[in-house]
């Protein structure tokens, strides 16, 4: 059967397939009036998502178990795809804050926000998949990069740890002000659209972005750059093309429905960030140590990651437990 980066043309088929249903879905009929998406709807349909990733993951977890999924480096295909998942899912939640950031900066109305970020995610499959299969050829072609890769993740654990966090201003940011000095961008929003016709100052029909497509440029600009943290992440524990792109797209997906849920709770995962900062060390440092001592059972790198996120939340929750909650639309 023809192969594409190492597996067969009809799984890579099967998964675009499911995104795009997914996608489709999400559009086509729970946002097709596009109405804001409110706290309990975004639950109930992260909910779905998870839930879809684990039959996913559980499905991965068995071909590999069946002899249908080989992995290229030898790794546990299940046990890589789900260590990997829940890194991704949880370092995107502090997308979360800068998502909400930048929708604020540009008053983009709820009703509008779930609908820029179903499109933006094809924009992300696509970002995603490049730096996954640049990433994937170097290594491939040169192993060591891995110990950069390694040493990268746990500088920037200690980073994450040591470092305050500062605050993030959208006006300030020079990708803003480029394409403000670039384009012609309306004041206002013209409902869902991203582009419009309008006269310019000498009365001649233009085309003019809204603040809506200025909004979606730059998160997807930011999902690139935290991309930066999660794909060397999960590049630690497989080079596993199939399995690196899915387990990310699977937890971008789910994300987005989660978003609003999220967005007003964000505050109470205020200390989520240095587990996270220990899971990105705890997975550079298995790098060097696999080298030098032998590899880690990759049953016991999924039990220590779950461990340290699912301690993060819980210490998060319990110590904001006075504080009260952002209201929820």
């Amino acid at each position: 059967m023809l192969e594409w980066l190492g597996k067969p043309i009809w799984m890579w088929a099967g998964f675009l397939s499911i995104v795009a249903l997914l996608l489709a879905f999400d559009l086509g009929i729970l946002n097709r009036k596009g109405k804001e998406l409110g706290v309990k709807e975004s639950l109930v349909l992260s909910a779905f998502y998870i839930g879809f990733s684990m039959i996913f993951g559980a499905g991965v977890w068995w071909a590999h178990e069946a002899g249908h999924l080989p992995t290229e480096d030898g790794t546990h295909a299940g046990i890589t795809w789900f260590t990997g998942f829940f890194i991704e899912k949880a370092l995107s939640i502090d997308n979360v804050f800068v998502i909400s950031l930048i929708f604020g900066f540009f008053a983009i109305p709820g009703r509008y926000q779930y609908r820029a970020l179903v499109y933006g995610i094809l924009a992300v499959i696509v970002l995603r998949g490049l730096m996954i299969g640049v990433g994937a050829a170097l290594v491939r072609e040169y192993d060591w990069l891995l110990y950069i890769f390694g040493a990268f993740l746990v500088l920037t654990g200690i980073k994450m740890l040591v470092m305050p966090e500062g605050e993030t201003d959208v006006s300030k940011n020079p990708l803003v002000k480029f394409l403000r000095r670039r384009m012609r961008v309306t004041d206002e929003l013209h409902g869902e659209k991203m582009f419009v016709r309008l006269p310019d100052g000498a009365g001649k029909i233009r085309l003019w972005a809204t603040p809506l497509f200025l909004a979606l440029v730059v998160i997807n600009v930011a999902d690139l750059i935290f991309a930066v943290d999660s794909v060397p992440a999960i590049f630690a524990l497989t080079t596993d093309m199939f399995v690196v792109f899915t387990a990310n797209i699977m937890a971008i997906l789910g994300l987005r429905a989660l978003y609003f849920a999220l967005a007003a709770l964000v505050h109470r995962f205020a200390y989520l960030k240095y587990a996270l900062a220990m899971v990105l060390v705890f997975i550079g440092a298995k790098i060097f140590w696999n080298s030098a001592v032998g590899k880690v059972n990759p049953a016991i790198s999924l039990g220590v990651t779950l461990a340290m996120i699912t301690g993060g939340i819980l210490y998060s929750l319990w110590k904001t437990r006075g504080e009260e909650a952002h209201a929820a639309r």
